[in-house]
């Protein structure tokens, strides 16, 4: 196979990374007690993949296989039965840095290790990476780190209490996570600053825990003020995901509009120039759930999430007119609406409110532990 390499100068130069692994090595983690297989590529024709420091190829059963050179970019890709790297095939890899050094997979870069597989007909490459490592990245994802320290506290609290509950109850036998607004929002070390390290480390292995299990701990940008019992949102309903009033009025997606002609709509939904809007089910706070949408060439049923998807909503707490020629949409919140509101901590941090007692306001009858050791 055709050697693709090329050096790191051009990442390094335009993300100024190579500043940033000076500085990252002074400020890992102490200790790696759970590991988490976080899904950063999915089925594609190739990936490219690299390494901070020297890096062992290995295959899925630990057998060294060669060595990759510091600071250079190979291509991942799939042949026959195996992923290849170069000369190296297996029907998995596994790259690991020396030196504590990071993976570059894609385009930017990670702690931890790399592993490579094959699904479908294209190449995964799934990032093995410490959890506490992996929340210096995700607090700084999903929230804004200028925000006060007691409110990206408790968004790591959260975020490490859904990937462990993730981890464990998952069905996937590959990863637990992806990289997406689907599970925790990830992307390495480029949303690693200051204040998520320090948010992640003063909490270092604090979960929120129901009978003595990590819960579900799912979060969001705004609930649009009250947040939603679990059940009217989705099917199950959990004794710490009820609806609370939620503190998110200073939000920038507090509300917001959306408008569109009938005929765009319509073609978007599948019905035609739209007629009329009935909500079928809606929760005790507004949100829609199923909406049913009444066309010049029919009607259709549609549910909460295909309606985000498809007509680009923040979320489904939303009123709706058509005049003449035009459907508008007038909404509240960003999200689903369920457990932690991001903006509702922050504005009861500026007001002095603990990481505890935010994440008690928005899990009910949850206990604050650390994580035991196996």
């Amino acid at each position: 196979m055709k050697l693709k390499q090329k050096t790191f100068y051009f990442f390094s130069k335009k993300y100024g990374w190579l500043t940033m692994l000076l500085w990252l090595l002074f400020i890992a983690p102490v200790s790696a007690a759970v590991e988490l297989r976080v899904a950063v590529i999915k089925a594609a024709s190739q990936v490219n993949v690299g390494s901070s420091t020297d890096a062992l190829i290995k295959d899925g059963a630990g057998r060294t296989l060669g060595t990759l050179s510091a600071m250079s970019s190979f291509v991942a890709e799939p042949e026959k039965n195996n992923v290849a790297i170069e000369k190296w095939k297996s029907q998995q890899i596994v790259i690991e840095p020396s030196n504590e050094g990071y993976v570059w997979i894609k385009d930017r870069w990670y702690r931890g290790r790399t592993r490579l597989l094959l699904q479908g007909k294209g190449v995964t490459a799934v990032n093995l990476v410490d959890l506490e490592s992996y929340l210096y990245s995700v607090v700084g994802s999903e929230a804004i780190a200028t925000w006060p320290i007691e409110a990206l506290k408790a968004q790591a609290v959260a975020a490490r209490t859904y990937a462990l509950n993730k981890s464990s109850t998952g069905s996937n036998r590959f990863y637990d996570l992806d990289t997406t607004v689907q599970t925790q929002v990830y992307k390495g070390l480029q949303t690693e600053y200051s204040s998520t390290h320090e948010a992640v480390n003063q909490t270092s292995g604090q979960i929120l825990t129901y009978n003595g299990k990590a819960i579900l701990a799912v979060f969001h940008s705004s609930s649009g003020g009250h947040t939603e019992n679990v059940e009217e949102v989705w099917s199950s309903a959990l004794p710490y995901l009820r609806g609370v009033v939620d503190y998110d009025q200073t939000a920038p997606v507090f509300q917001w509009e959306k408008s569109f002609n009938t005929n765009q709509i319509g073609n978007l939904l599948g019905v035609g120039t739209v007629k009329s809007f009935i909500p079928e089910r809606i929760t005790r706070n507004g949100r829609i759930i199923t909406l049913k949408v009444i066309g010049e060439k029919g009607s259709k049923i549609i549910d909460d999430s295909h309606l985000r998807k498809v007509l680009d909503l923040k979320s489904t707490l939303f009123t709706v007119s058509v005049q003449d020629n035009l459907v508008e949409i007038k909404g509240r919140g960003y999200g689903h609406g369920i457990g932690l509101s991001q903006w509702g901590a922050y504005y009861l941090s500026l007001q002095g409110v603990s990481y505890n007692d935010i994440l008690s306001h928005y899990y009910q009858n949850v206990k604050l532990t650390k994580i035991q050791a196996n």
